[in-house]
């Protein structure tokens, strides 16, 4: 039995995250999709407030020019509005930035996936820039969260994929400051106390 988002609380990292359920636009089709249909992969989740704005479609173009980078880091992106599955359609087939994307565009009018994230901008039905990065065991590892005309960027969250995915990896290593892969790691002990 599948139960309400609104049972929950709102998701923190280090948290597993419940198996939210929406529509989505993707290949030219809207189907159904939920968390667990990426079960043992990674999950890039980027809120955003509107279609048919002005820095969004800024943002999900630069996302989708290195989605390919995220498939090959074993990850999917899936872009969120409150707008619905047929406004993503329609979007992405009259904005040439929109239409650059390959990635599933989730539909959350009722406000409920973006509430889970406590991005939900409740007087206005919109969704704040929220970015989130969850394992493939469902939990929660990133969180990172924009007022609306602050834009984000792809290259950064793929660096933070890439460092989530190290750690998880690595689990006795952390990643220090600027931290791209092949760069050095620490290894945190008493050792190192006062010696950074």
């Amino acid at each position: 039995m599948e139960q309400d988002l609104f049972d929950f609380e709102m998701v923190k990292v280090g948290q597993e995250v419940p198996d939210f359920k929406m529509a989505a636009f993707q290949d030219d089709e809207i189907k159904d999709i939920k968390l667990s249909d990426y079960k043992d992969k990674w999950v890039v989740l980027m809120f955003y407030p509107a279609d048919f704005t002005f820095v969004c479609p800024t943002e999900l173009e630069d996302m989708a020019a290195l989605y390919p980078q995220f498939q090959e880091a074993g990850a999917e992106v899936i872009s969120v509005s409150t707008d619905t599955a047929f406004v993503h359609k329609a979007w992405h087939d009259t904005s040439e930035a929109i239409g650059k994307v390959d990635y599933p565009m989730g539909a959350d009018p009722t406000g409920e996936v973006s509430q889970l994230f406590d991005v939900y901008i409740d007087d206005e039905g919109l969704a704040l820039r929220g970015t989130f990065i969850i394992d493939p065991n469902g939990v929660l590892k990133t969180s990172e969260i924009h007022d609306l005309g602050i834009g984000r960027s792809a290259a950064e969250t793929l660096r933070k994929l890439g460092a989530a995915k190290f750690v998880h990896e690595n689990g006795d290593q952390v990643c220090p400051a600027n931290w791209t892969p092949g760069g050095d790691t620490l290894t945190p002990g008493l050792d190192l106390v006062g010696k950074i």
